[in-house]
């Protein structure tokens, strides 16, 4: 089906358009729906020519070793764009997407976009932004995997996540609005399933993990401590 205005309007680029433009985008838009845990992209597949962007729900991006190990790459909400290669690259899929949850996936078409992006450059600049800030992310976790302690990587994950999808004061401290499960967890960081129930049950007196992948920082200062490596 098309997309909406008020959909369009949610995706980041397309945010700071007037409506005339995104009335113009529109019919070369679609929307797809896609069911929790059903995979969007496999990593190889060849991609269309196309902008591909989470309208609502959220989607997990994984890669996996030639080893087979699986590592997530990143989860992306409701707004954010991905698969690049489709627009910039060799139109080859480097990882593979899968719905998170219950979404729905807008794609628009190259060229019209290539049009938009003409008529207000304030579009590509966004979509710079965001690929800037990706590339800065997997710098970061890649250098984490090499050269930091398990330990740091679990805090800088958990720090990430928070800012990322927010937190909601209770009275034992601040409560992830993200549920992390240990296996996402293990995934994201580059340890195993066992190490991360070790570390977490390590880190009792600074975080709460209740079954389900609820976690409480308890302790936000000793949590920002260890993401430094500041590790007694």
């Amino acid at each position: 089906m098309q997309v909406s205005l008020e959909q369009l309007s949610q995706i980041i680029v397309f945010a700071g358009l007037e409506t005339a433009e995104k009335i113009s985008l529109q019919p070369y838009t679609q929307v797809q729906r896609h069911s929790k845990g059903e995979i969007i992209l496999h990593e190889g597949d060849v991609l269309p020519a196309k902008l591909h962007a989470v309208v609502s729900g959220s989607i997990q991006v994984t890669k996996t070793a030639t080893t087979g190990k699986e590592t997530i790459l990143r989860a992306l909400a409701a707004g954010e764009i991905f698969a690049a290669p489709a627009l910039l690259g060799n139109g080859i899929s480097p990882a593979t997407v899968t719905a998170e949850s219950d979404c729905e996936i807008l794609t628009v078409e190259r060229d019209t976009l290539l049009k938009a992006i003409q008529e207000n450059p304030e579009i590509a600049l966004r979509m710079l932004m965001v690929f800037n800030s990706r590339i800065q992310q997997l710098h970061e976790t890649v250098h984490g995997l090499v050269s930091e302690r398990a330990i740091v990587r679990l805090a800088r994950l958990i720090q990430y996540f928070a800012a990322e999808s927010g937190t909601e004061s209770s009275s034992q401290g601040e409560y992830l609005k993200v549920k992390l499960s240990y296996y996402r967890m293990a995934r994201s960081s580059g340890i195993t399933y066992e190490e991360c129930v070790r570390l977490i049950k390590s880190l009792k007196s600074v975080i709460a993990y209740r079954r389900g992948g609820n976690i409480t920082i308890l302790n936000v200062e000793k949590l920002d401590a260890i993401a430094s490596g500041n590790i007694d």
